[in-house]
């Protein structure tokens, strides 16, 4: 993708916006076989899949998928939870590795 076809929007406005695939159209050309357009900011990347991870048959393991997240309300002193936000995006994050790296610490006494 080139950088000047980049651009930001907030997520507010992001919901506003109509979507603009027109899916009657694909519809209608997968009905007929049609294959889709060529690409080449898509078609010509070379990927990198040596960091892929691969499933083979009988061999899913739910410990190699990414953890998900539980959403929980959480008191906190306001001077830590200003301390974590200073660090900018990313703060809930930050607060879950330090309390990961201490839940560790404990496993391992």
């Amino acid at each position: 993708m080139k950088e000047n076809n980049i651009t930001r929007i907030t997520l507010e406005d992001a919901r506003k916006m109509k979507g603009q695939t027109d899916w009657d159209r694909l519809r209608r050309e997968d009905e007929q076989g049609i294959e889709p357009a060529y690409d080449p900011e898509f078609d010509d990347v070379e990927w990198d899949w040596d960091s892929a991870v691969t499933f083979q048959a009988g061999e899913f393991s739910l410990d190699k998928l990414p953890r998900s997240k539980a959403a929980i309300s959480l008191r906190v002193d306001r001077d830590v939870l200003a301390f974590f936000k200073e660090g900018g995006k990313g703060y809930q994050t930050r607060m879950n590795a330090v309390l990961r790296a201490y839940m560790n610490a404990q496993i391992k006494d």
